[in-house]
C-alpha cells in the first residue's frame, strides 16, 4: 500500500495509518550538546603534547667536544623506555606547573618512600663554585641510593652507561622526572642553556656523596651488576 504526501512520516505529521493502524512518526532528530569523551576527537595540540611526553634519549658519539651539546651517534640510535628500564632507570612525565601540589607527584613519592625533598637551581648566578661544581658533576661516578631529579624550569642531560658500558645521553626538560638507581655509573651536565631548576628527592635524609670510577667494590655496585645480569 502506498502512503499519500500527508501520510508520508518523514513528513512533519504527527502519524500516519498502514491498514487501520496508527503508528507515531519519531520526533525531529536533535543533535547532543555535547559529545561523549570516548568518542571525541583529540585535539591536535594534546596529540602534540602525548609525542612530546616521551623520554628523548639516544647513544652518544664519542667526541670529547662540549659536553653541553647533544652528542648523538651518527647514525642516529635512539633509546627508548623499555631499554632504560633494563638498566633500572625509570621515568614520568609530569606537570611541573602544579609541583607544589601535584597528587600524581604526592603518589609517587608515597609509592617508593620518597620522604625528602629540596629545590636546587644550576646557574652561574645562583649556585656557588659553579664551575668547579659544573665539572664535578660531569665526572663518571656512581651513588650507594637511588638518585631521583625533577626538572622544573631549564633543561639539561643525564648520561648513563649501558649493559655494554656505552654512553646513554638521556635529555631532561620541564616536566620530567627520573630515577637512576643505586650502582649505576652516571654523569650530568647541563646543555648550551646552563640553566635547570629541579627537585631532588631521597628516602630518608639526604647522602650526596659520588663516587667516582672505578667504584666496582661497593655492594651498591655488586647488587646493580647483578640486576643488569638478571634482565639481560
Amino acid at each position: 500500500m502506498l502512503l499519500s504526501e500527508s501520510e508520508d512520516p518523514f513528513l512533519p505529521t504527527p502519524q500516519f495509518h498502514l491498514s487501520g493502524h496508527a503508528f507515531q512518526t519519531a520526533p525531529p532528530y536533535t543533535p547532543p550538546t555535547t559529545v561523549p569523551a570516548c568518542l571525541s576527537p583529540v585535539p591536535f595540540s594534546q596529540f602534540v603534547e602525548a609525542v612530546a611526553a616521551m623520554v628523548q634519549a639516544w647513544y652518544m658519539d664519542e667526541s670529547t667536544a662540549d659536553p653541553r651539546m647533544p652528542h648523538r651517534a651518527q647514525p642516529d640510535r635512539p633509546v627508548g623506555l623499555e631499554q632504560l628500564r633494563t638498566l633500572g632507570v625509570l621515568y614520568w612525565k609530569l606537570d611541573a606547573d602544579k609541583y607544589e601540589n601535584d597528587p600524581e607527584l604526592e603518589q609517587i613519592r608515597k609509592t617508593r618512600n620518597y620522604s625528602w625533598m629540596d629545590i636546587i637551581t644550576i646557574c652561574k648566578d645562583s649556585l656557588p663554585n659553579y664551575e668547579e661544581k659544573i665539572k664535578m658533576f660531569f665526572e663518571e661516578h656512581l651513588h650507594l641510593d637511588e638518585e631521583i631529579r625533577y626538572i622544573l624550569e631549564g633543561s639539561g642531560y643525564f648520561d648513563v652507561r649501558d649493559k655494554e658500558d656505552k654512553w646513554i645521553r638521556i635529555s631532561m626538560e620541564k616536566g620530567d622526572m627520573i630515577t637512576l638507581p643505586a650502582g649505576i655509573y652516571h654523569r650530568f651536565t647541563l646543555d648550551e642553556k646552563n640553566y635547570v631548576k629541579a627537585m631532588r628527592l631521597f628516602v630518608g635524609e639526604p647522602v650526596w656523596t659520588p663516587y667516582n670510577r672505578p667504584a666496582d667494590h661497593f655492594d651498591a655496585r655488586v647488587q646493580y651488576v647483578k640486576f643488569l645480569e638478571g634482565t639481560a
